[in-house]
């Protein structure tokens, strides 16, 4: 039976995630197919490259570095991600991305956006990065902070805004052993957005606007949801076993190392029940 991991975003609380997926990758753990969202695809993607430590050792050297991402980058770029440094010059210069063994890899990889004009998620398949490397970016553009990203005449932003954890989709893609990453703990709700600013910048967007109104609603559902699933065994789900301040555009390095290490912790106390649950 082949294994599916869910991964969700949520900015830098996504360390949490790559901690997970440097844990996973070192006790080889064979993933089948990944559905990552927003951080959770732009960290994802390191495991199909088979780089553990990558994405911890350029946050770590670069967070603070007013080229990455920031409120310099938004107000010199439209994106608090900054696009040539993220999508260029890091992956291509300061710390390569192997984009070959990432196309050679034998593991599917989905990214997940929300289409700006229906509201609704939509789920990429990649097998060559370099070639789409735009769907990652516009999985990661937070609204209200970047800039719609157009792919194929189509027009894209965060996939976390339609779909933050597709455990749905997972379920879709057949009979499988599910993981689910999630980068907050189990007792986490979202409430509900002020929608004033949305208004005023997604005016032209009515059905993105009815989504990020009700996206609470659906966020904490698929949380019942997740629960229920694992509680009768048929997920796995690894999160934070405590809470981390830790912001969306965390500049803190120790907040940023100690949920990584969370991250692995976590996922090392639970590797011999993963594994159990895979095999079963």
């Amino acid at each position: 039976m082949k294994t599916i991991l869910v991964l969700e975003g949520g900015g830098m609380r996504g360390l949490y995630t790559v901690g997970v997926l440097d844990v996973l990758m070192e006790k080889q753990i064979k993933i089948d197919s990944i559905i990552g969202v927003s951080a959770g695809a732009l960290f994802g993607v390191n495991y199909l490259s088979k780089q553990p430590g990558r994405a911890i050792r350029y946050n770590m050297k670069y967070v603070c570095d007013k080229r990455y991402m920031g409120f310099y980058s938004l107000l010199t770029t439209g994106n608090i991600m900054n696009k040539d440094f993220c999508f260029n010059k890091l992956v291509y210069d300061l710390e390569p991305f192997d984009f070959e063994t990432f196309k050679k890899s034998e593991t599917e990889f989905y990214v997940t956006v929300t289409n700006v004009e229906t509201g609704e998620a939509e789920y990429i398949k990649i097998k060559d990065l370099e070639k789409d490397m735009e769907y990652l970016r516009a999985s990661g553009s937070m609204p209200l902070v970047s800039k719609i990203v157009e792919v194929n005449n189509k027009k894209y932003l965060d996939g976390g805004i339609a779909d933050s954890i597709p455990i749905e989709k997972a379920k879709q893609l057949g009979n499988a052993k599910i993981i689910v990453v999630q980068t907050r703990p189990i007792d986490y709700r979202k409430k509900q957005n002020n929608m004033l600013l949305y208004k005023v910048i997604y005016r032209k967007y009515p059905n993105l606007l009815k989504t990020i109104q009700n996206r609470y609603l659906i966020y904490n559902q698929t949380i019942e949801n997740i629960i229920k699933y694992e509680q009768n065994g048929e997920i796995f789900v690894i999160r934070p076993s405590k809470k981390i301040n830790i912001d969306r555009i965390e500049k803190n390095i120790d907040k940023i190392k100690e949920m990584y290490e969370l991250g692995k912790n976590d996922t090392g106390a639970k590797i011999n029940d993963l594994i159990k649950f895979i095999d079963k």
